[in-house]
């Protein structure tokens, strides 16, 4: 892995974090909380006011990973920031610091992070699938990163399931959408052996595992990566998600294909420093 410098910035809804990232490894993490509802100008200069501590000449690259599109250096429909429709990310981070600037989707970072550093690394194609409070993917195809034409590639969460879509019953969001419970309170009655708690959890699982048999059906990969949130309950649901894995027509799409669950800690700042990797 490069040993030269490259700061990995994840913008997320409520924080913006940094690091440095060399030989394959983030540095201390910078934090701090955006405030999402103000205008373009200001969540850009909190973004700024993060990453300039950071900054020195040593540092050649920077990457960012964000909750949106990224379209030709153009950030739009930032999750959770009104303001960021269509802001020229790439363009406005080059004019201050004078490096490269690469910007993605953060679930196409969680996987990029996942195949240079973590579970992924040695796999030829493989889908990072980022379950939180939605169902993010990014997928490495023959060992790229594959956004598509308009970065919108992956976005399986949004495929139409049964009445909804995806995202509805195989997210953090299908605690409250089909139970009216709250997640985490699910997770800690799960954990004291709460029979109606470990039952949604096998009904997640069940959902989650037919939205895996369509993402195999699209991709094909060697692997499938689990983070966010919900990777913690993995025992709770694992069974069920294979059972109906296991249901797929084509059994040999099985054949060398595997599950697991990521462990890095940074993995979206890490990733996001690998988009230049990946070029």
């Amino acid at each position: 892995m490069t040993k030269e410098k490259i700061i990995g910035i994840d913008l997320g809804g409520t924080h913006v974090r940094a690091a440095i990232v060399q030989h394959g490894q983030a540095g201390p993490v910078t934090s701090q909380r955006i405030n999402a509802y103000a205008d373009t100008a200001t969540v850009l200069q909190q973004v700024f006011d993060n990453t300039d501590p950071l900054f020195t000449t040593a540092v050649k690259a920077i990457g960012i990973g964000f909750p949106g599109l990224a379209i030709n250096g153009v950030a739009h429909d930032v999750y959770n920031i009104p303001s960021w429709t269509e802001v020229p990310l790439q363009q406005l981070m080059q004019q201050r610091y004078k490096v490269p600037v690469q910007i993605n989707n953060d679930a196409n970072c969680f996987a990029l992070g996942e195949y240079y550093f973590g579970q992924g690394r040695g796999c030829n194609t493989m889908v990072g699938l980022a379950i939180g409070t939605g169902l993010g993917a990014g997928i490495i195809l023959n060992q790229q990163l594959y956004s598509g034409k308009a970065g919108c590639a992956g976005e399986f969460g949004m495929m139409p399931y049964l009445d909804k879509f995806y995202e509805y019953y195989a997210s953090g969001q299908f605690f409250n959408n089909v139970y009216h419970i709250d997640g985490n309170r699910v997770f800690e009655n799960a954990r004291a052996g709460d029979a109606a708690a470990l039952h949604m959890y096998q009904q997640l699982g069940f959902h989650l595992g037919n939205a895996i048999k369509t993402i195999i059906y699209a991709v094909d990969p060697h692997l499938v990566i689990l983070g966010g949130a919900v990777k913690n309950a993995y025992p709770y649901f694992k069974n069920a998600l294979w059972q109906q894995v296991q249901t797929i027509e084509l059994k040999k799409a099985l054949q060398h294909f595997d599950i697991k669950v990521a462990e890095l800690e940074n993995s979206a700042i890490l990733g996001a420093a690998a988009l230049h990797y990946n070029l």
